[in-house]
Parts: C-alpha cells; structure tokens; sequence
C-alpha cells in the first residue's frame, strides 16, 4: 500500500528549493578566496605590456637617462656617450615608426604633446645630429625624419603647422629610383562595355498556374515550360505558338532540362518526382526516385550521361541517367537546395542554398571542396559564365561574381533590391537578373554596371503581386531573352536594333572602387 504524497503550493516548493540552493552555496560565498598578490602583479603587468607596450618605453626613457647620469657622476651612459651629448641631454625622447596612429585629421592635442612636437623641431633635430658619429647619424637619419612625419601626417598636423621641408626632403630621399612621390590616385571603375537596351517583343499565354521553368532546347527551334498547374508545354520559339502539352505531375513542375545528346526530357516538381520523357513517344519512361521532398531544379551534365537535382531536402542528388541509380547524395547544406548547376571542368557542381552559401562539389568523391559564406541571405540562383572560368550567384543583399576553381570572390554588383529568383548570362557578357517583383536587371559582366533596369508588365486582369520572374534563359544566340512569369506567361525579349551608342548613351561617370562588401 502506497502512502499518499503530502501536497504542497507551488510557493513553498520554490521556497524550499531556493533555501536548499543557498544552503549550499553559503560557505563559498561567505569564505571568498583571497587574493594571491603575486598572481595580481601578475596579472597586471600582462594587461599593460597587452595594451600599452608599443609606448611603454616612451614614459621611462627621460628617467633612465637621468638614472645613467646620476651612476656615472653627472655623465651619460658609456653606452650611448658621444660628442656634445652634454648639449642635449634634456632633449625629449625619440617616437620610434611602426606604430598605428590615430588616422583622424583635425585631432586636438594637448599643451603637452604640441609641446613636444615644438621641441623636436627641424633646427634640434639637425643639431642632435650633428653631435652623433657618422655611422649613427646615418642610421637614425631616417628613422627619425620619417618618425616625424609620420605622426605629424595621421595626427593631422599639416593643417596645423605644416610639413616640416627638411623631413620631406629626407623621406624623398630614401627612394632608391629617384622619383619624386606622387599622390596615389584612388582607383576608378573601368568603363563599361556599350550594350544595347532590351525591349519586350512578345508575349505567350496558356498555362493556368504561375510558370516555374523554363529550357531551351539544343537545335534552338523550340523551348520547354512547366508551371503550378503541373503540366509541361513545348512551344515553337519562332512563332510563339503551342507544339505540345505533356501531363503526369501531381504537383507544380520546377524545373526542365533537355538533353543534347539522347531525345530526352527531363523534369522535376513539388511533387518530389524527377520524371525522364522520351519526346520520340511523348511519355515517361523513367523515374528517379530518391527526394524525401520537393524537388526545386535539375541540370544536365554537359559530357558524360549524368542528371542532377536538388531538393527541399537539403541535398542534391548525382543520378545515372540510363540506370537511374542514385550515384552520389551531396549532402552538407543545412536548409532547401535551391538551385544547382554543372559544368565540364572542375568543380562540376555548383549548388546555391536557402542556407545562404554556395558549395562547390566534387563529382567523382561527391564531396564538398569549398564552401563560400559571403551571401547573407539565400541564394535563389546560379549561373555559369559560358566562356570564362567564372559563375554569378544571386541573393537579395547582393549578386556576386566569383572564380573557379576554388571559389575566390571577385565583385558585388549591388542594386536589385529584391528577392532574386533567376539568372541568365549569354556570351556578350550581359547579366539579367529576374526580381519576385517582376523587375529586370541588366548588368555588363566585366564592371558590374547596372545599363538597364525594365519593370516587366503585367498580364491584364492579373493581381500586382502576380508580378514576378521565376526563371529565365537566353535562346542559344543569345538575343532574345525568354522569361517565366508569375501572371502565367512567357516573356520574351529581344535587343533594340535600332539603338546606337550614340541614341542611347550610357548613363556612366567614373566612380571610385567603394571597399568590397563580403
């Protein structure tokens, strides 16, 4: 037989547990450890030399000088004994260069300090030298003519009392080509390439959901889209007109990609399948199955038969395409793989990730070689540079360029103040950037010039949050621009044939290089 547990209030459990605390605690805290005076000086001695070293000699100097006298009868240190040293006994230390001097003109010194700076004058400073052997006086020449004015230049007394002549002719003199000094200039943005501006040229309408995809196919006749309402529809790129519509997603279609080398298209959804049509018969004839969630982009290895996705999952999967065996889980994002894109040369997989960092894979280990954590918020977008060894990665704080192999970061193009969904590069080196609201950035790649910024209209009877650019590619040539839209249409855009550099100027002064923002 059990017995029965006296029941308390709440206040007198916590009452009681706090007594047992500090019952506990009450011989410590009423016997506080005593201080070790040795440990103190210790201590203390640590957090001088830690904070005030570079100048701890400059108080002591003067003292030990007069010390040295006092042992040697009223006469300088052996040591440091010269000719005519009685002269200048009293003259103030020495501020020794390599320091780090406060860098803000207009700094008000005290009495003391100008002072000191009076007393070690152009007129003293040749006196004392005169006094030393040669050998020292060539020595210390330097040091202390560009000590001087060192300090007097990030002190900011120029402005005040002038650069001394006599040390700027000493710190002239140092340079071994014989050529005066020159104000370095700050550096300037080159000038950027003349693009001409975009316009829209057409319009395609007929899907009934948001168009999530969009692909290009190889002979450049024909191009691909998937959207919300889940199916894929093949239109003619020529005319603008429907060729084909292709059903078997249960969910919104995310990604398409055709191949180069077989007849195949392949494609992805919310739906977490990854689906291979064969377009000789219009139907699937492989799944790859492997997601645990949606699957939000896919791409084709341009050489060897390999397809890759990425996933809500926090991976991106390597899948054979003939076998449809997962090859590799590229695992190590810790949030929704956005998108992924390959290349022939090493690294071969690029991912971008809602964890705001891009990874460069390994293919052959399927393991991650680099890691870049510059963005601050996610990256939505990817997207190789077609000749040069470089990619673009697009997030809202920033677009970045950066440099294969390992990912070194090379500029910010800053301006697109939106959320970025998409990329597309084509070879004459014009970046467009797709914004969630359904604004078009035109970027020159080599500056980072933002030439064109266009606000995509929407389709009438369409809401203003129905404004937004989900995917985006260039045909093969490169002059026309095809764009997926949220108002349920394809855009497309070509160059203004009739603009010339001289009708439509670029809008461009030098500027200077702002510091890189990582």
């Amino acid at each position: 037989m059990t017995e029965e547990v006296q029941k308390h209030s709440v206040h007198t459990l916590v009452f009681r547990s706090l007594k047992r605390a500090h019952d506990m605690f009450l011989s410590e805290y009423s016997n506080p450890v005593s201080s070790d005076p040795v440990n103190e000086k210790l201590l203390l001695s640590v957090k001088a030399k830690d904070e005030y070293g570079p100048i701890l000699h400059l108080g002591t100097a003067k003292e030990s000088q007069k010390d040295q006298r006092q042992v040697n009868g009223g006469q300088p240190a052996t040591d440091i004994y010269y000719p005519g040293a009685e002269r200048h006994a009293d003259l103030p230390p020495r501020i020794q260069t390599g320091y780090s001097y406060p860098n803000a003109p207009g700094v008000q010194l005290s009495a003391d300090t100008m002072a000191q700076h009076r007393a070690l004058s152009e007129q003293g400073l040749m006196q004392a030298r005169q006094g030393l052997p040669p050998s020292q006086a060539r020595r210390d020449q330097d040091k202390v003519a560009a000590g001087i004015y060192d300090i007097q230049q990030n002190a900011g007394l120029q402005e005040r009392i002038g650069p001394p002549a006599t040390s700027k002719a000493l710190v002239l003199a140092q340079t071994t080509d014989k050529t005066a000094l020159v104000p370095r200039k700050a550096p300037t943005m080159p000038k950027p390439q003349w693009h001409p501006p975009w316009k829209l040229f057409r319009v395609i309408s007929g899907h009934w959901g948001w168009v999530r995809c969009i692909a290009v196919e190889p002979g450049n006749e024909w191009f691909v889209t998937g959207a919300a309402d889940r199916v894929i529809k093949i239109w003619d790129l020529a005319t603008g007109q429907l060729k084909l519509s292709l059903t078997g997603h249960v969910s919104t279609v995310r990604g398409v990609a055709v191949s180069s080398r077989q007849p195949y298209l392949f494609s992805c959804g919310e739906d977490k399948q990854v689906k291979c049509w064969d377009l000789e018969y219009n139907k699937v004839i492989r799944h790859y199955h492997g997601h645990l969630s949606a699957c939000y982009g896919l791409d084709l290895h341009p050489t060897i038969d390999v397809l890759l996705t990425c996933s809500r999952d926090s991976t991106a999967r390597v899948w054979d395409m003939r076998t449809k065996a997962c090859v590799h889980t590229l695992v190590g994002h810790s949030n929704t793989v956005a998108d992924v894109k390959c290349q022939a040369v090493e690294p071969q997989v690029i991912t971008g990730s809602h964890d705001s960092t891009v990874r460069l894979w390994d293919l052959a280990a399927g393991k991650s070689r680099a890691t870049l954590t510059n963005h601050k918020k996610s990256v939505r977008a990817v997207q190789i540079h077609p000749t040069l060894h470089m990619f673009a990665s697009a997030s809202p704080d920033n677009i970045k360029q950066w440099r294969f192999p390992d990912g070194n970061f090379v500029q910010n193009l800053s301006g697109h103040s939106a959320i970025v969904n998409s990329l597309a590069l084509n070879t004459d080196n014009v970046l467009v950037s797709g914004g969630d609201n359904g604004t078009l950035h035109f970027w020159d790649w080599k500056t980072g010039y933002n030439f064109q910024r266009f606000q995509a209209p929407v389709q009438p009877g369409s809401i203003d949050s129905e404004a937004g650019v989900f995917a985006m590619t260039y045909d093969l040539s490169g002059s026309r621009l095809l764009t997926a839209e949220a108002d349920k249409t394809i855009k497309i855009y070509k160059e203004d044939d009739s603009a010339t550099e001289e009708s439509h100027p670029i809008n461009w002064k030098p500027e200077i290089i702002k510091k890189r923002r990582y």
